[in-house]
Parts: C-alpha cells; structure tokens; sequence
C-alpha cells in the first residue's frame, strides 16, 4: 500500500473543503441556469452569486457592491493594475517592490514596456518592504502603488497600512495582492486602507479558477476585457456559479473559525521549526520572525540545496522557492532580495501548514527532512 507524502504545500493551493464542494453540487448538476437570465433559472443562480458576494464582503468588512468575482488572483491583480492605470492615463507612474507574485510583477513589466514609469522598492533583511523608500518614490505622477499583503515564500507580512496612507496622501490609489492572507489572517479593508484587494479561491480551500476583486466605491477602474454588463461592466462575461458558490462558502468559513485555526496552525509551525532546528544544526529562519504568515516556515539548510533536501524526503510535499532548469539551480529571488548570499539562498524550502496539517506530519515530516539533509551534504 502506498503511503500519500505529508502535504506541506497549502500556500501552492489548498483542498477543497467537503461543505465546499456540498454547496457546489447543486449549481454542478441541477441549477444550471445563467445569472443574467430574468426566469426562475436565472434567478436562482443570480441569488446563489449575491450571496456569495455578501460571504466575502463580510470576510473583507467592505460593502458587497464593492466585490468582483474574477477566474482567479490573476486576473484580479491584472485587473486592480491595469485597470486603474488605463483609468488613470494623466498618471504615468507605478510604485511596487521587488518580491511581488509574477501576477502582479508581469502586469507592472507590461507597463514599463508601454511607456510606463515603475519604481521597485526593496525590503530589509527581514523580508519586509522599506517604507522610507516607498516615501521617497511616490510622487504627484503615481497613479497606483502594489504591495502585496504577506509574501508567499517566506510569508512575511508587509507593511501595508502605512503604505496606503502615505500614498494616498499624494492621490495615488494603492492595491495590495491578499491572495495568501486571506482566510488566515483578519482582513478589514477599511482600517488598512487600500483601494482595491485581490483574493484567489485556491488559496482558502475554495476551487481553482475563481477569485476576487474588492474594488474601494470611486476608485478609477477600466475593464480589460470588453463584453457585456456582467460585474458592474468591469468583467465581462457569464459567471461561474458553481466555483463563485464555493468561494463564498469558504470565506464563510474562514470568517467563522479564523483566530483558532490560526492559532492551532502556528502553534504547529513553531513545532516543526523547534524539531528541524534540533535535527539540523545550522538551519536558518528566512524572514521575519513574527511578522508572518501563521502557516508559513521559509528555511534555508545549510550546505545542501533545497532541491536535493526535498528529493531526498519522499514523504514530505513542498516547495523551494526556486526553480531549477536543464540541471542548473536558481535561488529565490525573494531570498536573494533579503540580503542572503546566493549559496545559502539555494538551500532553501518552504513548508507551509493547512487544516489538515496534525502533530503526527509535523513531528514525521521534520524527522524525513532532517534525514534528507544529512545524506544531501557534501
């Protein structure tokens, strides 16, 4: 019989939840109808969107006319950056940071590209984005400022408060990637003060290819795809009921159980480091030690690459960081923005904990790792 590895992945994407898929069922086999449709079909699929949306506003505190579903946090994030900045065309200037997802990174590229001005601003050794240099970049020409909320390697949070404030000092609107936070960590838009907020289902036990996109009443927003009215006319195009459902049953979820899963989560974290720690002289946290993520461990072993560390642990699913192509390693560009040298950067993995996560995995999954690391060096 094969033994399934020990799931430690769950910032890549998360299982669906079992009253998740419940809720789905239903819009999968007999309520099929399209949500712009004026009959009882119509009607009850259209219901099943609003109240959705009202799950997911609640879990934001925003007002559910301020949330649009999307297929995902790409889409979200390409939305909130392109979207304002199209808007916002008297404005040629962008202001974000070096650890940002591809989703939000590739957007910010096709705009330098088109004429755009885009300002990357570090972080500090922690992982943090530095605020002083967010205060020197934003200007009277800055249209938008993206900062993600937590990082989803090293989980460190960032210091998006008094980045929105600062930036709206000077007119400019600010959107921050929430992909990882939300669904571990109390998310209010309002105290934290920014524009738009992007979310991605699979990351809170919701499916994949379903997301959102609160978006501030006022804020300038420009569609990217033309179609018809779906959305409030800022995204086109017939709803997926079905996943929409499912995302909003998760958040309700999330919003119900939020501070002991949380809770439980870290205490398991801090476990798992405390025994890899004992087991592996040497390893080393990267990111801050507080400021982070309550699921997410980012380490870095010493004297073997994280590839050879998770090859060698066949029980335990994770990632690196990194990627590794015709057998030539690349570190983490996250890493290497912390200040670490290159051949410490390489020794990095990143486990990150979910509701399925028990003491058992940990304290296993810690023992194979440790092993792994023991047989990878030199």
């Amino acid at each position: 019989m094969t033994t399934r590895p020990i799931y430690l992945d769950y910032n890549a994407t998360t299982p669906l939840l079992p009253e998740v898929v419940d809720a789905m069922l239903p819009y999968l086999r007999e309520h099929f109808g399209n949500p712009s449709s004026g009959h009882s079909y119509g009607r009850q699929a259209q219901s099943a969107v609003e109240g959705a949306r009202e799950r997911v506003a609640a879990l934001l505190s925003c007002d559910s006319s301020e949330v649009l579903f999307t297929s995902g946090g790409t889409e979200a994030n390409n939305l909130a950056i392109r979207g304002v900045t199209e808007a916002r065309g008297d404005r040629r200037h962008v202001v974000t940071t070096v650890i940002e997802h591809p989703a939000t990174a590739q957007p910010c590229a096709w705009l330098e590209h088109h004429g755009w001005r885009v300002t990357r601003v570090g972080v500090d050794e922690a992982g943090r984005a530095r605020v002083d240099e967010f205060r020197s970049a934003v200007d009277s020409t800055t249209a938008l400022v993206t900062v993600m909320h937590s990082n989803n390697e090293t989980g460190v949070l960032q210091p998006v408060g008094e980045i929105a404030e600062l930036a709206r000092e000077l007119g400019a609107a600010v959107h921050t990637d929430a992909a990882q936070s939300v669904g571990k960590l109390p998310i209010d838009v309002r105290n934290l003060g920014v524009d738009l907020l992007s979310i991605a289902g699979h990351k809170l036990y919701a499916p994949k290819g379903v997301g959102a996109l609160y978006v501030r009443h006022g804020t300038p927003l420009r569609p990217l795809v033309l179609g018809a009215g779906h959305e409030r006319g800022l995204r086109p195009g017939t709803e997926n009921v079905a996943s929409i459902v499912g995302l909003g049953i998760a958040c309700e979820i999330a919003a119900r159980d939020l501070d002991a899963n949380a809770e439980r989560v870290r205490r398991l974290r801090d476990e798992l480091w405390e025994r890899l720690a004992a087991g592996v002289p040497g390893i080393q946290l990267n990111g801050h030690p507080s400021l982070r993520l309550p699921n997410t461990l980012s380490v870095r072993f010493p004297g073997a690459s994280g590839n050879a560390v998770l090859a060698g642990a066949t029980e335990v699913a994770a990632s690196t960081g990194s990627a590794c192509h015709a057998g030539h390693e690349r570190a983490s560009a996250v890493v290497l923005a912390m200040g670490i040298p290159l051949a410490e950067a390489l020794g990095t993995v990143r486990l990150t904990l979910g509701r399925g996560t028990t003491a058992m995995d940990v304290a296993s999954a810690a023992d194979a790792l440790a092993r792994s690391w023991r047989l990878a060096r030199p």
